[in-house]
């Protein structure tokens, strides 16, 4: 059996169509502005309009579109003017603080829509295209904070985050045979603008973040261009031979 040529060039992502949703701030942001850096046709989305513009601004390779990743008929439509795609990044996500006394049928019903329903109708709408090429890649942001580690005041999001990893466990089995990977990134806490905010809506929040760093063996949070790093060698070639896995990058907070 003859080797797999494993010399890349040195953009690593050269050439390759990607979707980035939740891409205006935050993780998504720092993942399109990496994909971009390293060569890929980035397709950047996003319900922040505003932000969007302002990702295009730093970057005039990205193309941008506004995207609710919750909504079918427009993720539907979205996906209907995709000629090709090789790899789908999916960061969408809500983090809803309270133990499951604190998450009624509105805030459940919510967070099963933002954090996992838009991971379905993007891949839903967008596997049938890689299926016809026979190669195809996803990868999907998840959590620490999920089947791998209970956190207090997380009930609906640990849920749905592990949810999501058995979602990528899915996808990788079901379609191994088809050229289809699909990958989980499960960080820890990350300094992000939507992080920030739920710091600042503590009743101490000088107290909120010492708490949060605290927590973490590193004694400091990641930035999203590490998670960003993570997610170029998953969308590269280089993890041709990876797929299914749940991938920690939580500065030790799971040890």
């Amino acid at each position: 059996m003859l080797k797999k040529d494993i010399s890349f060039r040195h953009m690593r992502l050269d050439k390759k169509n990607i979707i980035v949703t939740a891409a205006a701030q935050g993780i998504g942001r720092a993942t399109a502005l990496k994909f971009a850096n390293e060569g890929a046709k980035v397709l950047a989305t996003d319900i922040n309009e505003d932000k969007l513009n302002d990702l295009k601004n730093e970057n005039k390779s990205i193309q941008t579109m506004k995207l609710d990743s919750t909504n079918k008929k427009d993720v539907e439509t979205f996906c209907s003017s995709v000629d090709k795609i090789d790899v789908l990044f999916h960061a969408v996500g809500f983090v809803h603080h309270g133990t499951i006394l604190d998450c009624d049928e509105d805030e459940f019903a919510r967070s099963i829509n933002v954090n996992i329903f838009s991971a379905y109708l993007m891949t839903y709408n967008l596997l049938p295209k890689m299926l016809k090429e026979k190669k195809g890649n996803i990868v999907i942001v998840s959590s620490a904070a999920s089947n791998v580690k209970g956190v207090p005041n997380r009930f609906i999001y640990g849920t749905t985050k592990a949810a999501l990893n058995g979602f990528v466990k899915a996808i990788a089995i079901d379609h191994i045979k088809d050229g289809i990977r699909c990958n989980a990134i499960l960080p820890g806490t990350v300094e992000t603008p939507s992080w920030e905010g739920r710091v600042n809506m503590a009743d101490d929040p000088v107290k909120a973040r010492s708490d949060f760093i605290a927590r973490q063996a590193m004694g400091r949070l990641a930035q999203p261009e590490e998670i960003a790093s993570l997610a170029t060698y998953l969308a590269s070639d280089e993890s041709d031979f990876v797929t299914g896995t749940l991938n920690l990058i939580d500065g030790g907070w799971t040890l």
